[in-house]
């Protein structure tokens, strides 16, 4: 078994096929058939957050909503729920250092902290993941 961190940009296009690739596609699969992930505890509140501002946008009914965050809850995915202070952790100096927000800084912090690649879809955390030092999970993008 093998473990990842995972943010919100590489978990929507499981919900939204126009967004799905074979990258997403293929992180789906390994949590189905064995593999786990890791996400900092902000992740579940990011994820519905997309959501529901899909939902208000018509882009998707409430009802694909509610299966979706079944199927979400039936995947190996492991909230962090550590109590690590933000800026004692590292978190807020990571999102200065590299010039992300705090919920992206969250996401290398957790990789770090736990020594595990990151899946990512976000350039942005891409670049700082690889400056960090932090291995990626190859997702087809630069």
């Amino acid at each position: 078994m093998a473990a990842f961190v995972i943010d919100a940009s590489a978990t929507l296009p499981w919900c939204f096929a126009d967004e799905a690739t074979e990258a997403t596609n293929a992180l789906l699969i390994r949590l189905r058939t064995g593999d786990e992930a890791m996400v900092p505890a902000h992740w579940p509140v990011e994820v519905a957050n997309a959501l529901l501002a899909a939902v208000r946008r018509k882009r998707i009914p409430p009802v694909d909503v509610h299966q979706f965050l079944e199927n979400l809850e039936a995947l190996p995915i492991r909230v962090d729920t550590t109590t690590r202070n933000p800026i004692r952790a590292g978190v807020f100096p990571l999102a200065e250092q590299y010039e992300l927000t705090v919920y992206d800084a969250a996401y290398l912090e957790l990789a770090i902290w736990e020594r595990l690649p990151l899946a990512t879809l976000d350039n942005d955390l891409r670049k700082a993941s690889s400056a960090a030092g932090v291995s990626l999970v190859k997702m087809g993008t630069a």
